[in-house]
């Protein structure tokens, strides 16, 4: 497929925090986007941008060459490409002609990124997962780290399309591996957010500078981009999601599933999520997954609040 946007047409499902970012760098490079969202609302932003709104995810792909869905979880991934049999709703799968490309980056499981691949070969639909990292700033800034999944042609095809949507775009194998590879990222990020919501509780008690305290360690051997990113959040008591707890919290348990299924432990893993469930249940679901801090806090007796003088942060 030559990939051009006075050529290939775009249809893209899903606009939330990132969706509506990554959908819109595609409309400024001059590709005709064909959209859908399940709340039109959210999707107006973009609409008044020039793409084309239609009322089901068949029609998105009836109009478009290829085909991106940015959704919430494996169960409206699994609606979205297959359609919904009770309500007589066609999916993706349905409405994609021969020869185009389906592309899930959505966070999900793996093992449902195999069977949708298996089933778009038999239309002769290439399917791709492309899960992301890099949250709401990375979709802004077209910074994203794709991981990708399923045939290398089309893959390579749609190399014009991962340079406008990320800094970083890798082919890890076959379906499932882009999953798989994101699993290994969440993983990652569940174990390092607890370290730096803990250090900076550590250093808010014993009456350090936060601010200073983070330009001490964020460029040595404890820096991140999660400390980079979210510790000033933290700080500034600012806990608006780029990535939500709950969708976090789905996260997790598909790389518990996934870890039980090839018989290996990950006992950090376990205790992250169960501390995220915690603060899920404390009324930070729809939080950013740094609002972990406001839970930690709670343990410790602290009430976490908006920066104090000083960049000392609040206990109120």
């Amino acid at each position: 497929m030559n990939i051009s946007p006075d050529k290939t047409r775009i249809g893209w499902i899903g606009a939330g925090v990132m969706g509506a970012s990554m959908a819109g760098h595609l409309l400024d490079a001059g590709y005709k986007v064909t959209l859908y969202n399940r709340t039109k609302a959210k999707a107006e932003p973009l609409i008044e941008r020039g793409a084309n709104w239609v009322d089901r995810p068949v029609d998105v792909a009836k109009a478009a060459d290829v085909v991106f869905l940015m959704v919430s979880t494996p169960e409206d991934v699994r609606q979205t490409v297959f359609g919904d049999e009770v309500l007589q709703k066609g999916g993706v799968l349905a409405g994609a002609k021969t020869g185009a490309v389906v592309v899930d980056m959505t966070t999900s499981e793996p093992s449902l990124a195999v069977e949708m691949a298996e089933k778009a070969a038999v239309r002769q639909i290439a399917f791709l997962d492309a899960p992301v990292s890099g949250g709401d700033v990375g979709a802004r800034e077209a910074t994203l780290s794709i991981m990708i999944g399923g045939d290398e042609a089309a893959f390579e095809s749609l190399q014009p399309i991962w340079k406008i949507l990320g800094s970083t775009y890798i082919h890890q194998g076959g379906p499932g591996a882009g999953q798989h590879t994101k699993m290994v990222n969440q993983t990652l990020v569940a174990g390092v957010m607890i370290s730096t919501c803990e250090a900076l509780l550590y250093a808010y008690k014993a009456g350090l500078d936060l601010e200073t305290v983070l330009k001490s360690i964020a460029t040595g051997a404890a820096g991140s981009w999660t400390l980079s990113n979210l510790g000033p959040r933290i700080i500034a008591g600012d806990f608006e999601p780029g990535f939500m707890i709950e969708h976090f919290l789905k996260d997790m348990r598909i790389a518990l599933a996934e870890a039980k299924q090839m018989k290996i432990s990950l006992p950090g893993l376990a205790l992250c999520e169960q501390l995220y469930r915690g603060a899920a249940a404390q009324g930070h679901a729809k939080d950013g997954t740094h609002a972990l801090m406001l839970s930690l806090a709670e343990m410790s007796g602290i009430a976490w609040g908006a920066k104090a003088e000083g960049g000392k942060g609040k206990a109120e």
